[in-house]
């Protein structure tokens, strides 16, 4: 008999494993596959810091949260309907996040007495055989028993039939959530079509995962979850650094200058230089340097000579480029820094997320040193915020930081395909001669928006100095005078606050224009504040959310909205960092609320807080 389909609106499916497990993979290929259905979705990809964690530990296991839904979506998730666990250690690090009656499946074979040890349960306990699990809808499966028989024909040995048991998992769950297993076939042929029996293998295990589920009797229901009612036009599924990387690109072809990435690998920000190398056909090259100062002194060099240089880290390695990064602004070249920010200090949590980075962004170098901010709040925000900072640098001649973090470079949701003609352009001024009343070029001598011409080397007559020491007005030579020195620090502080002039005003993303309490956020923050005040504003609560791009300057309109509320508040995944920025500039007594745990602050931890401030 048929099992009977359900329809539901949305559904949070945790993968966890051992790192060698799949999980990623896994939930990769669920993730693509709701995005070709039209679901909207927001993945959070949970991994450990080593690259092979000692496996069947606590510290080892590898997870991977996708939040899938018919209706529009902002977060991961803030607890599971569906936990997969391959082993004791994913049940033990996972089961706190699994809704009350949800669905439990494990792989029994991960739950042997030398997995439970690694795990550290105590002798003689076993979750899946006592109450621990009791009010969950459990379901034990020998899935790599059941690996093997669905792969006894092929010869290979039994490790490496035992990597096919993510896809016997995939396979049963579009069983279960009434999927078609088309695009993960299209996937495989892809990926190992030049290893038929890698190829058949994992083709045989996903089949078996989802033949399991039309044979098996354990479950009373299947589900299905519609399209998502979402604007028209073409969308793709797409990560933070991707997005990112593909706003590099379109910020390079609309100003018609060549892209050149300085990059020193580091976790989480190293897809942004594996992905911009597959793209040479626009023109761009890559140089993985052998440190983080080579790295960003080669993309001063290129910006120097005339193209749009960028860098790419994360916390550490900006410590490493604070130097170069006062050099650049000494120069006044266009150049972008981009920092995808993790835990810290020092090596901190290199695989977890965390907005710590922002004091450093706006001190964080020697002397009187003021650089533009902009931040990027999603995945598919990451495109046009990269697109942002591209243009303020080239047209502001300046260097800039741009902030991402883990969360959002590693996390993945819908994004609709700006057109070309729709995106503002990048105006690029290259000084090619000298004027008819010029007896010389002056490199330093300023327009309107306080910004010096941009001169390749090599231009005839345009011939130039440039370094680290301090610049004479007008005429960049070398001075020591006190007066100039105040003089230029002064210049270069004003010509960073005057971009406040050419960028757009600060609005809400909603709520009433005068209220109670505005949460105020910047970068990652946004699915759950967003969330969490849309629910207060279905109650009645008069809540307003706020979101900031332009962390410095900040638009010109801040202030006055920030004076519409009784209370701020700004939720941060740091100690108060915008919170210190905000108490300083406009003099308000805002609240923080602040999560250092290495993952995002949830929807309801949210709404609590705001409902306690209400209180």
């Amino acid at each position: 008999m048929a099992v009977p389909v359900q329809i539901v609106d949305d559904v949070v499916i945790k993968f966890a494993g051992d790192s060698g497990d799949g999980m990623q993979l896994t939930g990769s290929q669920f993730t693509n596959n709701s995005a070709l259905i039209g679901n909207d979705l927001s993945t959070f990809p949970d991994f450990p810091a080593e690259i092979r964690a000692p496996q069947g530990t606590v510290p080892g296991v590898s997870g991977f949260q996708l939040h899938f839904s018919s209706n529009k979506i902002y977060t991961p998730g803030d607890n599971c309907d569906v936990l997969v666990a391959m082993n004791a250690a994913a049940l033990k690090v996972n089961l706190k996040t699994l809704k009350p009656g949800g669905i439990i499946i494990v792989d029994t074979d991960g739950f042997d007495s030398k997995n439970l040890r690694l795990a550290n349960y105590t002798d003689g306990v076993n979750p899946i055989e006592d109450e621990t699990l009791s009010g969950y809808d459990v379901h034990k499966m020998d899935i790599t028993k059941l690996t093997r028989e669905a792969l006894k024909e092929i010869t290979m040995g039994t490790k490496e039939k035992d990597r096919a048991k993510n896809m016997f998992v995939l396979g049963f769950l579009y069983w279960l959530y009434s999927r078609d297993l088309t695009s993960t076939f299209s996937f495989l042929h892809d990926k190992f079509g030049k290893k038929p029996e890698i190829l058949e293998s994992n083709i045989r295990a996903l089949q078996a995962g989802y033949n399991y589920g039309d044979t098996v009797e354990a479950f009373s229901a299947r589900y299905k979850v519609e399209k998502a009612k979402l604007p028209m036009g073409v969308y793709r599924n797409i990560t933070g650094n991707i997005a990112l990387t593909y706003g590099l690109i379109a910020a390079a072809e609309k100003s018609a200058l060549p892209l050149f990435l300085g990059s020193y690998p580091i976790t989480p920000a190293s897809d942004i230089l594996h992905e911009l190398s597959r793209h040479k056909n626009f023109g761009i090259r890559t140089f993985q340097a052998e440190d983080e100062i080579a790295a960003i002194t080669a993309a001063i060099g290129a910006a120097y000579g005339g193209s749009l240089g960028i860098t790419t880290t994360s916390g550490p390695g900006m410590a490493l480029k604070t130097e170069a990064m006062g050099l650049a602004v000494m120069l006044e070249i266009p150049l972008l820094i981009i920092n995808i920010q993790r835990g810290g200090p020092s090596t901190g949590l290199p695989t977890k997320t965390e907005q710590s980075d922002l004091l450093q962004a706006y001190y964080g170098r020697n002397g009187e040193c003021p650089m533009p901010v902009v931040s990027a709040s999603t995945p598919s925000d990451c495109f046009y915020a990269a697109y942002e900072a591209v243009r303020i640098a080239i047209e502001h001649m300046t260097p800039v930081i741009l902030l991402s973090d883990g969360y959002i470079a590693n996390g993945a949701e819908p994004w609709r395909f700006p057109q070309s003609r729709d995106l503002e352009p990048i105006i690029v001024h290259f000084k090619k001669e000298l004027a008819a009343d010029e007896p010389k070029y002056l490199p330093y001598k300023r327009d309107e928006k306080l910004v010096r011409p941009w001169a390749v080397p090599g231009t005839p007559g345009l011939e130039h100095r440039i370094g680290g020491l301090e610049k004479e007005d007008i005429t960049g030579n070398i001075s020591y005078d006190a007066e100039n020195h105040q003089h230029m620090v002064k210049t270069r502080e004003a010509k960073v606050e005057m971009i406040a002039d050419y960028i757009p005003l600060q609005t809400l993303d909603s709520g009433p224009e005068k209220g109670d309490i505005l949460v105020l956020g910047w970068g990652s923050t946004y699915g759950s504040i967003k969330s969490a005040v849309m629910d207060l504003q279905a109650e009645g609560l008069h809540v307003a959310h706020a979101h900031l791009r332009h962390m410095r300057p900040f638009p010109r309109n801040l202030g006055e909205l920030l004076g519409n509320y009784k209370r701020i508040l700004i939720p941060e995944i740091n100690n108060g960092q915008l919170i210190k920025i905000i108490r300083d500039k406009y003099l308000i007594d805002a609240v923080g609320y602040n999560k250092i745990k290495g993952v995002p602050i949830t929807r309801s931890e949210l709404t609590n807080a705001i409902r306690e401030l209400v209180a």
